[in-house]
């Protein structure tokens, strides 16, 4: 099963910064029951920020490279996400090779800290291992407010 927790790219500086956002839904298959209703688990919520990171590698490459998790040196929860918040992602390349990158990030709803992680180390790979390259910009395209591509 494979989770998109990307809606929209909202801004990014090429090998520097992204900022992306994840509108969720009640109807998600996701939550879990935490006795005070249902929350996201944390592991999606850091999937979400690794995400918005591999998206910032690509376009920082021109797709030419994709974002392999290695490690993250620390990811710390500061509250759970709720159905319906709109979760904001904001990754930070620290440092980045041609062989790998390091990142910091934070998850944010509702202008708090529901996330943030430090030490996101990654292989860089080559993105046509993973993905068709034709798929992978119609769906960055979208991702930045493109609408759909013929």
């Amino acid at each position: 099963m494979r989770f998109h927790l990307i809606d929209r790219i909202e801004t990014f500086t090429p090998r520097e910064h992204i900022t992306a956002r994840k509108v969720t839904s009640v109807d998600e298959t996701y939550w879990q029951d935490t006795g005070s209703g249902p929350a996201m688990p944390f592991g999606l919520a850091l999937e979400a920020l690794c995400q918005s990171a591999t998206w910032l590698i690509m376009l920082s490459t021109e797709h030419r490279q994709r974002a392999a998790l290695l490690a993250v040196g620390e990811a710390t929860a500061h509250r759970a996400v709720r159905p319906g918040e709109v979760l904001r992602m904001r990754a930070t390349i620290e440092s980045m090779t041609e062989e790998a990158a390091l990142l910091d990030g934070t998850v944010t709803a509702g202008g708090e800290d529901v996330l943030s992680a430090s030490g996101i180390l990654c292989a860089l790979i080559d993105a046509e291992r993973l993905d068709d390259p034709a798929d992978t910009r119609r769906m960055a395209h979208q991702l930045q407010g493109g609408g759909p591509v013929g």
